[in-house]
């Protein structure tokens, strides 16, 4: 089997938005691998940049006139080498003449065409054999933020995360139980309410922050009894997006509130004792790592998982670590651009005790690598969507996963209980 390099070709597409992105196929003697990029609404400072000036047209250009040329002939399998190639090739320091996004495609086809010339899946030509643990899906059900318009909540995402699911089947069921349930519950709330969703398939209702953090939980708890294991409730508050630095305080404008640092911390340990969080992603603006930190010693039981703090940026998750600031970090490859660049900061979390969470964007495609990363690199969570196409397709995938593995398959092992989340 070959997986010499023989052809690299570039498209656009449209995410899950309707925005332009970039579309890499890479074609070996015996393979082929095919990846698009996905684009968030609220990117942290520290993402490598998306696209060179020009946009997608001239990150095509680049492709074809720059890439394509130092690839054709290279060996597919060689993911390292070519990444470290990809950084030279630019020559910057955050991906500004290619775009993480050219790269993130590029990255990610060259891998799908060296697992398809040796003929096995992605997962396991990234994670061996021994890759046969599936995830817990961490769904988002409810929200507002960015991800709307109008007057929905500030916090921009509820979510839900079953609790010792017998199998990711039965766990990927439950979260859609809960998203069709929680709708049913809006209607009834709100005679308006028109079962209007935002950007990644979430209700986007007219409602108070606590309103909605009621509502999901009750619905929570009808589905554990249903199902016979717990399901909890969970937020990203992408508190980056409140921020005021002038004011030095977080607005929410739905509320009506302004909280300052430190009532932005009591609000959120408030609402982790109430709800019984089980989840609380970036609570505080992207450099705040200071009260991540308290927030982390003090929310017992809760995982406190940094998106725009970290940015899968190992320098930033290092320093991260060494202040005990978040217990969990949100992986998205095209935050960092190549798939080694993302294994590194995988590999300094889990040296830090810290659950990796494989992540989609709110600007999503079809593609369903993440899937795929998520088992090969045995991350316990994947935070992926509920519903719509481009949320399923991961959904999906993982389903057909647990299908191929069998009897090897099984949940990815983690301890709910005392401090939360361990692996076991």
């Amino acid at each position: 089997m070959s997986t010499v390099i023989e052809e690299v070709f570039a498209r656009k597409i449209f995410n899950s938005r309707g925005e332009e992105t970039i579309e890499v196929e890479v074609m070996t003697l015996d393979g082929y691998g095919r990846a698009s990029a996905p684009a968030g609404a609220s990117r942290g400072r520290a993402e490598v940049v998306p696209y060179p000036n020009g946009g997608v047209e001239e990150a095509i250009k680049k492709v074809e006139n720059l890439i394509s040329p130092e690839l054709i002939g290279m060996e597919a399998d060689e993911q390292e080498e070519i990444d470290l190639l990809l950084h030279k090739i630019d020559g910057t320091e955050h991906f500004k003449d290619l775009g993480g996004n050219t790269v993130y495609a590029v990255s990610l086809a060259t891998a799908e065409a060296a697992a398809s010339s040796y003929n096995v899946p992605l997962f396991q030509y990234l994670g061996g054999h021994l890759a046969d643990e599936l995830p817990h899906p961490l769904g988002n059900v409810l929200g507002g933020g960015r991800h709307t318009f109008g007057k929905t909540t500030d916090i921009q995402e509820f979510l839900i995360l079953p609790i010792k699911p017998r199998s990711f089947t039965e766990a990927a069921l439950a979260n859609i139980l809960i998203h069709k349930k929680v709708g049913s519950s809006l209607k009834k709330m709100d005679k308006t309410f028109t079962g209007g969703r935002g950007d990644e398939g979430a209700w986007a209702p007219t409602i108070a922050n606590e309103d909605a953090l009621s509502t999901l939980a009750k619905v929570c708890e009808e589905v554990a009894d249903k199902y016979g294991y717990l399901c909890k409730v969970g937020v990203d508050m992408a508190a980056s997006t409140l921020w005021k630095p002038k004011e030095k305080c977080y607005l929410y404008t739905r509320d009506k509130v302004k909280r300052n640092s430190e009532q932005q911390l009591n609000f959120v340990l408030d609402i982790v004792e109430k709800y019984d969080l089980v989840y609380v992603e970036d609570p505080f603006h992207e450099d705040d790592f200071e009260n991540f930190a308290e927030l982390t010693k003090k929310a017992k039981g809760c995982l406190i998982c940094g998106d725009d703090l970290f940015a899968t940026n190992s320098e930033r998750l290092a320093h991260g670590a060494k202040m005990s600031a978040a217990n969990a970090a949100i992986i998205k490859v095209n935050q960092v651009g190549t798939l080694t660049d993302t294994f590194k900061a995988i590999r300094i979390a889990e040296k830090a005790k810290y659950i990796p969470i494989v992540s989609h964007r709110s600007g999503e495609t079809t593609d369903a690598h993440i899937a795929h990363l998520a088992v090969a690199v045995h991350c316990p969570i994947i935070k992926t969507g509920v519903i719509g196409g481009s949320r399923v397709a991961k959904i999906n995938e993982l389903l057909r996963i647990e299908k191929s593995l069998g009897n090897r398959a099984k949940m990815s092992s983690l301890s709910f209980e005392g401090n939360l989340c361990q692996r076991k």
